[in-house]
């Protein structure tokens, strides 16, 4: 595809950063905007990963201690989550499960699978965590023990999680990742800054990545391939 082509399709803003980056290099700028979209692939599909699993841990420990329908009974009246501190938390949950409600379609399986990244997110936040009972600190068996200078508490976590969270937005978005914001050089340290934050995640939650993310995991090879294109 000539340059002409690509800038008609993506707009010639969205690829001013990486005609600079590539010091108008037209040919270099395509392979750095391919390289990119495959680093935001790759690691839209590690977030995902790692989504699952959060969810899935999240999901057992509050079926434990709340039931099997806990997701919808949290919305109803008296629920855990109809609170004022909870309301937007409530509010997305019941708009899905009232729509499924609707259709006939309702399955707390079917539930799960309709909440975003940021409502297993938002579990962390304080107003839920307390709301829960504040047992979720138990979906990371490894997590380390807190000290005086770093407290590995529901906020901790709220906090890695909203960096995730974060990077999905920008991926959503159509966002350059191979970029520090707001500057037009090449680097590839937010993507590993993240992709390590992922790793370590995991790994709390006593998941085996080389097991788990097998064939699914290219991070490191495409950030290779990103870094091999700086001046």
């Amino acid at each position: 595809m000539k340059f002409s082509e690509l800038e008609q399709i993506v707009s010639e803003d969205r690829l001013h950063r990486y005609l600079m980056a590539c010091g108008g290099d037209k040919a270099k700028t395509i392979t750095l905007y391919r390289r990119n979209t495959v680093a935001a692939l790759e690691m839209f599909a590690v977030v995902g990963a790692f989504e699952v699993a959060l969810r899935n841990a999240i999901d057992k420990i509050m079926t434990t201690n709340f039931g099997t329908d806990w997701l919808r009974d949290a919305i109803l009246p008296g629920g855990i989550f109809d609170t004022p501190q909870c309301r937007d938390h409530a509010r997305i949950i019941r708009a899905a499960y009232d729509k499924m409600n609707r259709q006939g379609s309702y399955t707390h399986t079917h539930l799960l699978s309709k909440m975003e990244f940021g409502i297993w997110k938002y579990m962390f936040s304080s107003p839920q965590f307390r709301a829960s009972g504040r047992v979720l600190l138990r979906v990371f068996p490894n997590k380390p023990t807190s000290t005086r200078t770093v407290q590995y508490y529901n906020t901790f976590i709220f906090n890695e999680l909203d960096h995730l969270n974060s990077l999905r937005n920008r991926i959503a978005h159509h966002e350059p990742i191979c970029f520090p914001t707001g500057f037009a050089t090449i680097t590839t340290s937010y993507i590993e800054y993240i992709y390590e934050k992922i790793i370590t995640l995991f790994q709390w939650l006593g998941i085996d990545t080389d097991k788990y993310l097998y064939g699914l995991d290219h991070v490191q090879q495409v950030c290779k391939k990103i870094n091999q294109l700086r001046p």
